[in-house]
């Protein structure tokens, strides 16, 4: 269980702070809610608590685990996902779309990597510029708030990392 006050990772909104806990009484049952603050937008969410595992609710990643996704940035250019390039745009974008929305930093990250090879091939889509900003905006978010490192200096990371 979260505490009051925690950042952690709400899939597909990226980092939230817990504003609260509160118990709601809905359809004549009670249900402890976990009270979310989108940090980007202001928003508030509420998820049940026993629902913030399904839902993928999880913490803030550990430093230890950005060198692999430096790691995946920094890779040779080649796409994890090759034949997306041969794929119609809006068949790409679902699928790194489900993958953003799975949470999954690992995912994110080969989502960014992806995008980033595909762009010095062909035109990108709206979409998929769209799916890239929120990939690299997720990452930015999550590894700034787990290195305590401001935003920018973790945005030039990851340039320097994906034009590598």
């Amino acid at each position: 269980m979260f505490k009051k006050g925690a950042k952690v990772v709400y899939p597909a909104h990226g980092v939230v702070r817990i504003k609260g806990i509160e118990v709601k009484e809905i359809c004549g049952t009670k249900k402890a809610f976990y009270i979310l603050n989108i940090i980007d937008s202001d928003a508030i969410v509420m998820v049940p608590t026993d629902n913030a595992e399904s839902v993928g609710l999880r913490a803030v990643i550990d430093k230890s685990q950005i060198p692999k996704i430096y790691s995946i940035l920094a890779g040779k250019n080649k796409p994890f996902n090759s034949p997306n390039g041969h794929q119609s745009w809006n068949k790409r974008y679902r699928e790194y779309a489900e993958k953003i929305k799975s949470g999954d930093i690992v995912e994110v990250a080969k989502v960014l990597k992806d995008i980033n090879i595909l762009q010095n091939i062909k035109e990108l889509s709206f979409g998929e510029r769209r799916i890239m900003d929120s990939a690299r905006s997720l990452l930015v978010k999550e590894i700034s708030i787990s290195k305590s490192l401001d935003e920018e200096f973790i945005a030039g990371e990851i340039e320097k990392l994906l034009s590598t």
